[in-house]
């Protein structure tokens, strides 16, 4: 189901409510729009690109390979 949007002035904060509480929802919900349509393009550039995502993935595992705990 879609939660309908509420309208947010241009801070982000919702009039209505706690103000603190209020700018911490706002804060993450745009952080988990953001990390969504981050994720999103990624997957688009790993798509389009599929060499160049190759070599990305073999570099981040010689990385995990190499880092120490």
């Amino acid at each position: 189901m879609h939660k309908p949007q509420r309208t947010e002035d241009a801070a982000g904060a919702v009039p209505d409510g706690d103000p603190g509480e209020e700018s911490e929802a706002a804060r993450r919900r745009r952080r988990a729009q953001f990390l969504r349509e981050l994720h999103e393009a990624k997957e688009l550039r790993d798509r389009v690109q599929p060499r160049r995502a190759r070599a990305e993935r073999m570099r981040q595992a010689l990385r995990m390979r190499t880092f120490r705990w």
